[in-house]
């Protein structure tokens, strides 16, 4: 039976209704990527305050890369027991680095890794989004080259109104888009926040540098 972090509580094997009713694993194993990213630069962080040894920190990198490379290969095994991706990567870690992989858990939780997760997530969204409607955007401007001359009439109330020129009413479109681009951009920005730091609830007393963190995640 694969360990619970709470299950220290309990003595009997948790129901598997129960199993089936907090799972995310089923849909939190996209996520593996963004978790991982935040595991590789939090234990970076952890060796550049002194909180893990440099030859620690290269092991749990080298153990979550090993990790990533299965789960990109296909051959991670995914279980209900283990609820998330979370504890899914966290205990590979273990079963590859003894102690040293429960040192990566030092100074957060699994509440500031899923928003954590959650938010990089949204945000390579978003910059998909922004991609799709930059080419979008190019494919109006070719139309607008390539029907330079053509006119078109305008249309209000459903009744011609004005004549217009195809490269116009194209362009047109190319502002619109543009607008959205900037509620993109400004949405990106406000979610651009670290929530690692927060660990369980309200931080913690060891002495972790979420700057540092940031900037070597790009989070």
């Amino acid at each position: 039976m694969a360990s619970k972090p709470w299950g220290g509580r309990f003595g009997a094997k948790t129901d598997r209704r129960v199993e089936q009713f907090t799972e995310s694993i089923s849909f939190d194993r996209r996520l593996f990527e963004h978790d991982i990213r935040g595991s590789i630069a939090h234990a970076e962080m952890l060796a550049h305050v002194s909180l893990i040894t440099s030859e620690e920190c290269q092991q749990i990198v080298r153990g979550l890369s090993e990790i990533r490379a299965e789960i990109e290969s296909g051959q991670f095994p995914f279980v209900l027991e283990r609820e998330d991706v979370h504890m899914h990567i966290e205990s590979a870690l273990i079963e590859k680095l003894g102690d040293v992989g429960r040192k990566l858990h030092t100074a957060r939780s699994r509440n500031d890794q899923v928003a954590t997760d959650t938010k990089l997530w949204t945000r390579d969204a978003l910059d998909r989004v922004d991609a799709r409607l930059v080419a979008l955007q190019r494919a109006f401007l070719l139309s607008a080259e390539r029907h330079r001359e053509v006119i078109l009439p305008g249309y209000t109330h459903l009744q011609r109104a004005q004549p217009v020129l195809a490269a116009h009413y194209f362009l047109a479109y190319v502002e619109k888009l543009e607008r959205d681009r900037g509620r993109v951009a400004d949405c990106r920005k406000r979610l651009n926040v670290l929530p690692l730091g927060a660990a369980a609830l309200a931080g913690t007393s060891l002495p972790i540098d979420r700057e540092y963190v940031a900037r070597g995640a790009r989070l």
